[in-house]
């Protein structure tokens, strides 16, 4: 209970936080230019693997993304619509999926039509279902900019809400929240360091007991252009179950900024444990206002 209350009131502190910066492009409102401080997008993945269970599951995730740009930080809520087809075994936190059983075999003699799905009550036939997923709440403020040897460093904080169906294996049915640190440097030349990490407290759904999840991801990126950067990161999570593999996995990805206005992005990911998917593909697009 305490931990949850930590991370409940973590949450509430970026968003006073943020709702208190000033809004970003201010310099340029002083010089008679237009500010562009929301910002709109859309990013489908997809997402194949077995994680390990010898049944295959496959992900179609697909988020409406709405941000609000502050001076010092921005405020993200994200809106997703997913489609699952498992037996299951896996989930979703905050989009990434998760393996939710410790055998990955059946543990219910209930079957078809996607119901009774909830984490861990693994089914013996797979199915798909489709519906709202969990909607996500996540701000970032950056407390050092990048000097000479000093990187770039912003504290983040996320808050899960948990409107998806769980008896469908679209998510866990409980509240997460979670902290963390993203760093970034220039490197030498067109090249960029970046190191994020993070912690996760994870909602127990009934009759199963997950672990807190602490997450990293290490990358490099390269400056094709001055508006095409070409990045690739290694990333990791903690297993949710004790005894299972962590979640690791290459992401290899391109964003390029068409204007001041528009924006792209594209990954591939590639799964390098039986706790990650085999493979992804995302691809995006976003618009400042």
């Amino acid at each position: 209970m305490t931990q949850r209350l930590i991370g409940i009131f973590t949450s509430m502190g970026f968003l006073v936080i943020l709702m208190n910066s000033g809004p970003i492009g201010a310099a340029d409102q002083t010089n008679n230019q237009t500010e562009r401080n929301w910002q709109v997008g859309f990013s489908p993945s997809y997402l194949k693997g077995d994680y390990g269970t010898g049944s295959t599951t496959t992900i179609t995730y697909l988020p409406v993304s709405v941000r609000r740009l502050f001076d010092k930080g921005d405020l993200t809520f994200i809106m997703p619509y997913v489609c699952v087809t498992s037996d299951g075994a896996v989930t979703l936190l905050s989009g990434v999926p998760n393996r939710v059983s410790q055998s990955g075999k059946s543990v219910s003699g209930t079957s078809g039509g996607g119901k009774g799905k909830n984490p861990g009550n693994v089914q013996p036939v797979s199915s798909t279902d489709c519906g709202i997923g969990d909607l996500i709440l996540r701000g970032r403020y950056y407390i050092v900019d990048e000097r000479e040897w000093v990187p770039t460093i912003a504290v983040t904080g996320r808050f899960k809400i948990p409107t998806a169906d769980s008896s469908r294996g679209l998510g866990t049915g409980e509240f997460d929240e979670g902290a963390g640190v993203e760093v970034s440097k220039k490197l030498f030349g067109q090249w960029r360091g970046f190191m994020d990490f993070g912690y996760t407290l994870i909602g127990d759904p009934a009759n199963l007991n997950l672990r807190n999840q602490w997450y990293y991801d290490l990358g490099v990126g390269h400056d094709l252009t001055k508006d095409l950067l070409l990045s690739m990161y290694y990333e990791e999570y903690r297993a949710l179950i004790a005894g299972l593999s962590n979640p690791r996995d290459l992401r290899f990805a391109l964003n390029y900024k068409a204007s001041d206005l528009l924006r792209f992005n594209a990954s591939i990911l590639v799964g390098l444990s039986d706790g990650a998917p085999d493979y992804g593909l995302t691809g995006g697009i976003s618009w400042r206002f």
